[in-house]
């Protein structure tokens, strides 16, 4: 299994037989570096998005389309899309499981909003926010998707015990680094945790040495660097 960064809340996860690439926002991410979008998606196939705000969600047709490639997302989300034929689409819900290049890709609860808000005047309704659990290789990963912490995540991690965690946690707009720790050791026994949605603006968190000191031992926190592969 590899992992990589694209900064903010962008991934690229290959297992099983999959390439799949989680909230591709990779044009005005300041984190990506100009000119490696070709190295970052050659490959993928597949794209999945947690919810429809812009830095998770504006390059998804546009990728989906150079690469030949669908969407992956909650239905009312994908509905949008497929409407304005912007990109070829498999909505589903929460709950729902979909097997991808024999990855097993579950669609789990988030607390966070989903409007639309990039290529549109206003807002725009776009179901609700998501999280992911992404089976396969012998490992689970919990990928939060903008979440705060919240309940459902007790059964979450009994049900599916993910032992990789990707987790949102920069803080504003998302769980910030002590909450996501606290949720972290209350509830999961992650092998692995990798911070994101940080580093991105001032307003968000610039390091995960909370999130570090929040931890048990055997937890090995892995803060991720842009394009740098992750191999677990």
């Amino acid at each position: 299994m590899q992992i990589i960064w694209f900064g903010h809340s962008g991934f690229r996860i290959e297992i099983e037989e999959a390439v799949l690439l989680v909230d591709p926002w990779l044009t005005g991410n300041p984190m990506f570096p100009a000119g490696r979008e070709d190295e970052a998606v050659k490959g993928a196939t597949h794209i999945l998005l947690t919810h429809a705000h812009g830095d998770h969600a504006s390059d998804a047709a546009r990728l989906a389309k150079k690469l030949g490639i669908k969407v992956h997302c909650i239905h009312e989300l994908s509905e949008w899309m497929n409407a304005g034929g912007l990109a070829e689409t498999v909505g589903f819900g929460k709950g729902g499981t979909l097997n991808l290049g024999g990855a097993k890709v579950t669609m789990v609860n988030a607390v966070h909003s989903a409007s639309i808000d990039f290529g549109a005047k206003g807002l725009l309704p776009a179901g609700d926010a998501a999280g992911f659990m992404i089976a396969g290789e012998g490992h689970v990963i919990y990928l939060s998707g903008d979440t705060d912490i919240m309940a459902d995540m007790a059964w979450m991690a009994e049900f599916h015990q993910p032992d990789i965690g990707i987790l949102s946690c920069g803080g504003h707009y998302t769980m910030d680094m002590e909450r996501a720790a606290w949720a972290a050791r209350k509830w999961f026994n992650f092998r692995w945790v990798i911070p994101c949605h940080y580093k991105t603006f001032g307003l968000l968190a610039q390091d995960a040495t909370v999130l570090k000191a929040g931890l048990p031992p055997g937890i090995e926190v892995i803060e991720p660097e842009v394009l740098d592969p992750i191999r677990i």
